[in-house]
């Protein structure tokens, strides 16, 4: 079974059956023995950084499509984070890379936390050195010289951009069941992230405190980034629900509810990131379809669109079109101005990473380990490469 490989684990299987149970526990049915990895795209002045699921920190031209170097991150082993994968010489990749200048970071299933320079493909550092934390699922986020990261060990981490040490760390609620999957959001400075507790946290960047009078709480485990637009968090729930929270206080706003007929599967889950435009919110849902709400009062603008297959790659946004990708493989275009759909690519490859987007031009890395770069007007595919 493939999760990205752990999208497919946790929302086909082995989420299924700790949701079931309350989440007490992880649990090695469906688990592969080695994870796979595989994660999204971060671009940087024309090169394009991906975790390949060989375990490997991939740099791409994003002209040509030519690969400029690629390097292992390297490490002692898995960290067992889900109880029953052994000790691997390839440590996998699931989070998408952070870059800040000629520095790029990749959290590691080993549960730590690697440093490239871009100019010599080195890894510099890695933290911790002296042990290994939580596997490290969602990515890492970079911002006014520090490193943020959430982990399976239920802790975020607050790292020196530079050296890596640590600034600090703050521990989720839950205990058995606190792990942190989610990558990061920052908004000035405030550090926003979900847990497998349920809730939703608003941390100080500069102390580690926690900001609001308590998390905002949910009814199912927050896997998905936090979205922070015009003061106002938006949050998809395993609980079938997506969230508006007042960036502020922590405060409901409104709540929206998945369609979904058996309430007992979880094809309603919130995986993808939200996005957000001119006071509309577009989500995509596991349930095939693409909600697109009021950013202010959770209402549907116009009917639900019905791409007919699962949706747990975040979409994009490029010029006054929300680019999506079903797991089938067909990228569909919406248009902003109308919440018109339009299909113009079938990859025929399955797609669980998050999208990225630069120049006109959109880049999805595929289960079958091709990365394709399409024109985001007309479809046409630029270029592709195998990551194998």
């Amino acid at each position: 079974m493939e999760i990205r490989s752990n999208l497919a684990l946790v929302g086909k299987v082995c989420l299924m059956t700790i949701l079931v149970v309350g989440l007490t526990f992880f649990g090695c049915a469906g688990i592969r023995a080695s994870p796979e990895g595989g994660s999204g795209g971060t671009i940087a002045d024309g090169t394009l950084y991906i975790g390949s699921m060989a375990g490997k920190l991939v740099a791409v031209n994003t002209s040509d499509g030519s690969r400029l170097w690629a390097e292992p991150l390297k490490g002692t082993g898995s960290a067992g984070g889900l109880g029953c994968a052994p000790a691997s010489t390839m440590v996998a990749i699931y989070g998408s890379p952070a870059v800040d200048g000629n520095l790029v970071y990749v959290g590691g299933y080993n549960g730590k936390i690697y440093e490239f320079d871009s100019s010599t493909h080195l890894s510099k550092d890695r933290y911790p050195n002296d042990k290994s934390g939580g596997p490290i699922i969602g990515g890492p986020l970079v911002a006014a010289g520090k490193v943020y990261l959430g982990s399976s060990d239920g802790m975020v981490y607050a790292l020196d951009a530079v050296s890596l040490d640590k600034v600090w760390e703050f521990p989720s609620e839950g205990e058995k069941i606190g792990k942190i999957w989610s990558t990061p959001a920052i908004d000035g400075d405030t550090l926003y992230i979900g847990s497998f507790d349920k809730k939703l946290y608003a941390i100080d960047t500069a102390t580690g405190k926690e900001k609001w009078e308590k998390p905002f709480e949910t009814d199912g485990a927050i896997i998905s980034t936090p979205l922070v637009y015009d003061n106002t968090v938006y949050i998809g729930s395993f609980d079938r629900h997506l969230y508006a929270v007042d960036a502020t206080t922590g405060k409901p706003i409104w709540q929206f509810p998945a369609n979904d007929e058996d309430k007992n599967r979880p094809s309603s889950w919130f995986w993808a990131r939200p996005v957000a435009y001119n006071n509309i919110i577009y989500a995509a849902c596991l349930d095939h379809k693409v909600y697109i709400l009021n950013a202010k009062t959770g209402s549907e603008v116009v009917d639900t669109i019905d791409l007919g297959s699962p949706i747990s790659s975040s979409p994009v946004l490029v010029d006054n079109k929300v680019i999506v990708a079903t797991e089938e493989g067909k990228i569909y275009a919406i248009d902003t101005g109308n919440n018109q759909k339009s299909e113009f690519k079938n990859l025929a490859e399955k797609v669980y990473a998050p999208l990225c987007t630069s120049g006109g031009v959109i880049y999805i890395f595929s289960q079958n380990q091709n990365l394709h770069a399409l024109n985001a007007t007309s479809g046409a595919e630029l270029w592709s490469l195998p990551l194998k």
